[in-house]
């Protein structure tokens, strides 16, 4: 490599390694700490993102037979309407919790052809864990991985068919809403993740050179009432103190919307679809 030109890995990497350091505890797995806030998630996905997701499936190249690997299922977003379509998926799920709301949705829409596996996909063995090969990989805003290079390869491995990755252009709103809180909640500067451009540059590095989409998403939060935002926002925001949470509950105050008797919260964000035809 070019002594001149960055690792872009280690870019992602390092941007990971700090995010980690100074957002506390808010990465996606501790975030849905309880089944009450994934099914909530489940409920809100369906409600704010059904547009997004017929979308999504339609934009990838499934047929009856497909055998689909989704990284980072959560409780079935994409998972169960995907199910319905192909021969069989595989769902890749660090959290529990998720995991657990997961298993409740495939139960309630009867299906059988979708297999759970509850670990990080960096942590997940392609020959034990895995029934590949798939012809369809995806991670729809999972990326969270801290070696990228390594979570691609082994999407790869089992790969005979397509890779599809989403992930975020630019700030999103909850970016510029963390910039705003994190100094008076933790006492430090927020740090967003790396974006689309350390990811592209990382496969350009491989020798993948994707197609790339890029669209604007906003989405909205409905809530009953103050104290319901509350617990939906404190667990992405680190709060752990009634100190803390008067400072989100005062923000809250000010950034939340009145309708039709409840709350909303309004956010938007440039999303990217990544994807390529792989060799094998």
């Amino acid at each position: 490599m070019d002594d001149k030109r960055p690792d872009w890995n280690k870019v992602w990497k390092d941007a990971m390694d700090t995010q980690r350091k100074t957002n506390r505890n808010t990465e996606c797995s501790s975030i849905w700490n309880s089944k009450e806030s994934a099914r909530r998630f489940w409920k809100m996905a369906r409600e704010n993102g059904a547009e997004r997701i017929n979308n999504t499936i339609e934009g990838m190249a499934l047929t009856p037979q497909s055998r689909v690997l989704d990284i980072g299922a959560g409780p079935g977003t994409l998972a169960v309407p995907i199910a319905r379509q192909v021969a069989c998926v595989t769902a890749v799920e660090l959290s529990e919790c998720m995991v657990a709301v997961l298993r409740e949705n495939l139960d309630e829409y009867g299906l059988v052809n979708v297999d759970c596996i509850h670990k990080d996909w960096e942590e997940v063995d392609a020959e034990t864990d895995l029934s590949g090969p798939y012809d369809v990989v995806f991670a729809s805003y999972s990326l969270g991985m801290k070696d990228i290079k390594a979570s691609v390869r082994k999407m790869l491995d089992v790969c005979s068919g397509y890779v599809y990755l989403y992930w975020f252009a630019g700030e999103t709103s909850w970016d510029k809403d963390s910039r705003k809180l994190w100094p008076s909640l933790h006492g430090c500067e927020y740090s967003s993740g790396p974006k689309c451009d350390v990811l592209y540059n990382v496969l350009y590095e491989m020798g993948i050179y994707p197609n790339v989409e890029t669209f604007p998403f906003e989405h909205i939060n409905r809530f009953e009432d103050l104290e319901e935002a509350l617990e939906h926002f404190g667990p992405h925001y680190g709060i752990e103190t009634e100190a803390q949470n008067k400072i989100l509950k005062d923000y809250l105050t000010v950034v939340l919307e009145e309708e039709n008797g409840g709350l909303i919260h309004r956010g938007w964000s440039t999303r990217v679809k990544v994807w390529w035809k792989t060799d094998s």
